[in-house]
């Protein structure tokens, strides 16, 4: 091979080389940030820092949280497409991205395309709770009332298209009675209507509530996923009570910008699988009501694209309007 085709190939070698963002052998050499679709101090938050913590400690590099609340998660995900696929730079995915994905017609990003899914982190289920002194003891109790007495009970719930909401709109339909969902801006603020009577059942997380559990003023009546929860294992779920076909399962995970090398992805693919084995990790989540849950990437895309779907029928069904 003569001299110049040889320093040719080294040059392209070495301009490869420099184009790589980050491979195997050297990720991370720097701090990594994970951008969070919500605010500081919620469930969200509070669980992803427990799994960065863990995660600086695996990969000798601190995982810093960004909190970029609002427009529906779409700025956070917007954030972490557009930033430079090296791996510095992730995402908290949830149920939530889903639900955006099907209430909006279009979106700065797609995310069966643009997203490089990484892990599940946890599942978490939503509650369904009345006043302690309501006369409904059962979910049963609450549907046969409703049938009973159509469009005269409430169900409070947060702001209309969240999960919470959605969950409700769910019941509604899958139970087959004909009830009001009220939204109410916050999750103390549909407590205060529960106890004055203004909506007869509340849907929410049961870290939003948990001190109106603990206090007894809240009657739990069954929990949304397939199976009981860990962290409530006395808790009907709703097909127990009654309500065939009904699950709502809750969940976030991680991703990458695409692009991201394989090599980075399964890495902290394998740290996150050790860190959600760890049994302190496991008891901590469990306490915010978080199954510690890890995935594969292609797992978390097939739940994702599934939960798109699911959530777009609910939309239509309850006639949302898209944005």
């Amino acid at each position: 091979m003569k001299g110049p085709n040889v320093l040719r190939i080294v040059a392209v070698l070495v301009a490869a080389a420099a184009a790589m963002p980050a491979n195997a052998q050297t990720y991370p050499d720097r701090p990594i940030k994970i951008v969070l679709p919500f605010g500081a101090g919620g469930v969200a938050d509070v669980s992803s820092r427990i799994i960065a913590d863990k995660l600086g400690e695996r990969l000798g590099q601190r995982f810093v949280i960004e909190n970029m609340p609002g427009a529906g998660g779409i700025s956070a995900a917007q954030t972490v497409t557009a930033a430079p696929p090296n791996g510095y730079t992730l995402g908290l995915v949830t149920n939530g991205t889903a639900i955006t994905a099907a209430l909006f017609n279009r979106l700065p990003f797609d995310p069966t395309v643009d997203f490089e899914m990484i892990s599940t982190l946890g599942t978490f289920d939503l509650i369904f709770a009345v006043n302690a002194a309501s006369p409904y003891k059962t979910l049963a109790d609450f549907v046969t009332a409703a049938k009973a007495s159509p469009a005269k009970l409430n169900i409070g719930t947060v702001n209309i298209g969240g999960t919470q909401n959605l969950g409700a709109e769910l019941l509604k339909s899958a139970a087959g009675i004909d009830v009001q969902i009220v939204p109410f801006r916050n999750s103390p603020d549909i407590v205060v209507g529960l106890l004055r009577d203004d909506v007869q059942m509340m849907v929410d997380f049961p870290a939003a509530v948990k001190g109106q559990i603990d206090d007894g003023k809240l009657r739990l009546l069954a929990t949304s996923g397939p199976k009981r929860s860990p962290s409530m294992p006395n808790l009907v779920t709703v097909a127990e009570g009654g309500v065939k076909d009904y699950e709502v399962t809750s969940w976030n995970g991680i991703f990458a910008p695409r692009g991201t090398p394989s090599s980075i992805t399964a890495l902290i693919n394998a740290a996150l699988r050790e860190v959600l084995a760890l049994p302190d990790v496991k008891q901590r989540l469990l306490e915010l009501g978080i199954e510690a849950r890890p995935s594969s990437p292609e797992e978390l895309m097939a739940l994702f694209k599934a939960d798109v779907k699911k959530w777009d029928d609910v939309i239509i069904n309850a006639g949302i309007e898209k944005k």
